[in-house]
């Protein structure tokens, strides 16, 4: 893997952006098992953990995730598990979104816990990534993160988002903008991210993906200090606000995390400021909980990789009945659930494939022609996963304290990283 890959997956950033040892460890052996002494699996069971940001410096938490990928399990079991074993769900590490952790909660779930599989890997860094390769662990999460883009035993549940050479970009975001907007003919967008190896890529891609689409991006800069949010927004969006020929944009489009997005759109909406806003993190009603958060959020356009919760689908009422079953209550749903229950799904529908002889590489070879339709996250296909996106996604807008479908899920065609 290359020093710039490595440092953007140890780098901070929110839905695309966001690697390094080895071990005696070894993916064949370990413990007792009732099919050939595969790590993890009895014949009753497989045993599978997480690895989630549950805590970090800046407050912002995926804790959900865990909660999203233990209802998914949880409904597997009650239906009589994959291939006749349960899933023993040992709950997700929390890594605090540093790079450290990450690789030792990787080492711990493999060496010390002896999982078959981690579902799901929820973080904005992944240095815990080289090793779950070199130790063949089946590894599930949000493929925002290079690190699941080419390794045959990393699978992002909504295919690999990160463009690497050879390989495409999801237009879903600019495509459904362009419904939000109007089209993309005459409309101008600016871009921002924060000032990291992880926050350059992601203007290196959505630069090229807006164009692509037919919008002029007037502005395209990874600005913003990573780990400390400015108290002063205005050197940025004095620039942001004139780059449309002395003019603002039709749109600002944010690549950061929610206190990120949350200074910047304040900002932006004190000047008067009346175009598009949007960002792919801020799908959250519990934002809503603070006036001043709501506020800030007010009116922007969310990116989702999945069908949203408004929509009333089959899936999404499932979806949301194993939530409210495995929390015990009703709750507020939110992305971060979604990542663990879909990490959690698209392991679970592999297993299945491979069958009751669940091997490391009966699950990889199962892997290697695993395709479904009308998933919560559209068509998926392996290992095409690997390479490129599923495409498919929708936006939502806040609206007077409410989330309302602006752009409906749809799948879309992806154009050629150059």
């Amino acid at each position: 893997m290359s020093r710039s890959i490595r440092a953007i997956t140890a780098a901070v950033a929110a839905l695309l952006l966001v690697t390094s040892c080895n071990s005696a460890a070894n993916s064949g052996s370990s413990g007792k098992a009732g099919s050939g002494a595969v790590r993890g699996v009895t014949d009753d069971s497989v045993k599978v953990g997480g690895i989630v940001s549950m805590t970090t410096s800046t407050g912002y938490s995926k804790k959900d995730t865990d909660l999203g990928a233990r209802a998914r399990f949880d409904r597997a079991n009650a239906e009589g598990g994959v291939g006749g074993r349960t899933i023993d769900y040992l709950g997700a590490e929390d890594d605090g979104q540093d790079p450290a952790k990450n690789l030792a909660a990787a080492r711990k779930l493999v060496q010390q816990d002896q999982v078959f599989a981690v579902a799901p890997m929820s973080s904005t860094t992944f240095s815990g990534a080289d090793f779950l390769q070199q130790q063949k662990v089946p590894t599930f999460g949000w493929g925002t993160l290079p690190s699941f883009c080419g390794p045959s035993y990393l699978y992002g549940f909504g295919g690999c988002m990160v463009p690497t050479p050879g390989g495409t970009i999801s237009q879903t975001w600019p495509e459904g903008l362009k419904k939000v907007m109007g089209g993309s003919e005459g409309r101008s967008v600016a871009i921002l991210a924060n000032d990291s190896d992880a926050g350059t890529f992601a203007i290196r891609t959505y630069k090229q993906s807006f164009l692509s689409a037919g919008y002029e991006v007037t502005y395209a800069k990874p600005a913003v200090p990573a780990g400390s949010v400015p108290s002063d927004w205005s050197a940025y969006t004095k620039e942001i606000l004139r780059s449309d020929g002395g003019k603002a944009p039709d749109a600002v489009v944010s690549v950061m995390q929610t206190p990120y997005n949350i200074g910047l759109f304040t900002a932006v909406k004190r000047t008067g400021y009346r175009g598009v806003l949007s960002d792919p993190t801020d799908y959250d009603p519990a934002l809503l909980a603070k006036d001043a958060t709501e506020k800030a959020l007010d009116g922007v356009h969310v990116l989702t990789q999945f069908q949203p919760f408004e929509q009333d689908s089959a899936d999404m009422r499932r979806f949301r009945a194993d939530i409210r079953k495995a929390a015990g209550k009703d709750v507020q749903l939110n992305m971060h659930m979604m990542t663990g229950y879909m990490s959690a799904d698209l392991f679970l529908a592999i297993a299945a494939k491979a069958g009751r002889n669940l091997t490391v590489e009966s699950f990889q070879k199962a892997a290697k022609g695993f395709s479904d339709t009308g998933t919560l996250v559209g068509d998926r296909a392996e290992p095409k996963g690997q390479k490129e996106s599923f495409g498919c996604g929708a936006l939502v807008r806040l609206k007077d304290g409410k989330y309302v479908v602006s752009a409906s899920f749809t799948c879309y065609s992806p154009i050629p990283f150059t």
